[in-house]
């Protein structure tokens, strides 16, 4: 391995943007181009997909560590708080909404949830929002039964409870 900073060890798991948590299953070195780059092979929990992240661009791509459980907490708050009412057109909405989900924030990820889980009790979604809705669901789920330790139904449960009107 090269002198680059690893942040990630093997066995570790790790968030990485728009594919969720993950588990680092290797890093190795490859040569590209004729430059020796180490990488962290990251094994996705969602889709078993493995991505390769050069150790030295981790960061920039948004790599990140799991949310701590006190995180957790705040996440929750957010999901708790009133939705934002949006009065831009379906498609403004969308590609906002779409923007925050790739940006890999949790916080942004449960504000994309909260809203469209209160805009699904006032209207039908469309096709594309309820894929988000999933997709914002199924990032939150993963990354929190990672924090908590918890099985994704346990983590299911507790967001239905706090996202299902009463």
């Amino acid at each position: 391995m090269s002198s680059e900073r690893v942040m990630f060890g093997v066995g570790e798991k790790a968030v990485y943007p728009c594919h969720g948590v993950g588990t680092i299953e290797n890093i190795e070195s490859c040569e590209i181009a004729g430059t020796k780059q180490d990488f962290y092979v990251l094994k996705i929990h969602a889709t078993g997909a493995k991505v390769m992240v050069p150790t030295r661009a981790a960061q920039t791509v948004g790599l990140r560590a799991v949310i701590s459980p006190r995180e957790v907490e705040k996440i929750y708050d957010i999901l708790k708080s009133p939705s934002k009412k949006s009065t831009a057109t379906w498609n403004r909405r969308f590609r906002a909404l779409n923007e925050k989900l790739n940006t890999g924030n949790l916080v942004e990820i449960a504000e994309v949830l909260r809203d469209l889980s209160s805009l699904r009790n006032d209207k039908d979604l469309s096709f594309g929002e309820k894929k988000m809705l999933e997709r914002a669901r199924a990032m939150i789920v993963s990354e929190i039964s990672a924090a908590k330790n918890l099985d994704r139904c346990s983590v299911e449960t507790e967001l239905n409870h706090i996202l299902l009107p009463i």
